[in-house]
């Protein structure tokens, strides 16, 4: 494949991806006023982990703004040139955070999901409160909630939960503004988005990221916000 046969895939495969994406969007949006709910309160999250700038930009260019990552170090290698060209993106972390990466995420990152331990928490709340210091941009929070107490997967323990939020709100001085949770591969997630709601409203949470490109639909019917999609929108990864 010579360098002009490339471009014009790589022009081919963006417009897929912004075919993609506005599928996705109207069937939000179908799926919200299926359950009475405004389809502007649900927010889609493209989940572009793995996917390198040049994928990415179509999506950009097509007026998306909001995407996920998996790591810091593939957000550092990326996002900064596209951040560039579209100062407005907002880009959350939604995959496993090593307490040791904190001030790289909070400096990164406009919205952290993947809160799910103590020891995390802390390394949080002392570099948010660097950064506060600092005058700096400051990261929102969701806790992951493990809703199928699943031993391999990171995550609050739903019985843990009501403890723990009270320990980042008190001990860590950390405001919390969401919950996420990733339902057990095996599982109907409906039973996970409802647990995960019942959760949020008796803490007084209001925002729900649940639902990714096998299930989103439902989990705008049982009240999410946020919906994490990756593949539907950019295709299958390598």
């Amino acid at each position: 494949m010579d360098g002009e046969e490339f471009a014009q895939a790589r022009e081919r495969a963006g417009d897929e991806s912004v075919a993609r994406l506005r599928a996705v969007e109207a069937f939000i949006a179908r799926a919200a006023r299926d359950a009475g709910r405004d389809p502007a309160a649900v927010t889609l999250v493209a989940v572009s982990k793995t996917y390198g700038a040049e994928a990415i930009a179509p999506v950009l260019a097509a007026g998306h703004r909001v995407f996920g990552e998996n790591y810091v170090q593939e957000t550092k290698g990326k996002w900064p040139a596209l951040r560039e060209a579209y100062p407005e993106a907002e880009v959350h972390l939604i995959g496993p955070l090593q307490s040791n990466k904190a001030r790289d995420a909070v400096a990164l990152f406009d919205v952290i999901q993947s809160l799910d331990r103590p020891s995390l928490a802390a390394a949080l709340g002392k570099e948010i409160a660097r950064a506060r210091e600092a005058g700096a941009r400051l990261p929102r929070l969701f806790v992951q909630v493990n809703t199928g107490d699943e031993p391999q997967k990171g995550g609050v323990s739903p019985a843990e939960f009501d403890a723990f939020l009270a320990a980042c709100r008190d001990a860590h001085g950390l405001t919390i503004e969401g919950l996420m949770c990733i339902p057990p591969a095996d599982d109907p997630p409906s039973p996970h988005f409802a647990l995960l709601g019942e959760i949020a409203r008796r803490n007084g949470v209001r925002e729900l990221s649940m639902g990714m490109s096998a299930d989103y639909e439902a989990a705008v019917q049982l009240g999410a916000t946020y919906v994490r999609v990756g593949s539907a929108i950019f295709g299958a990864r390598g």
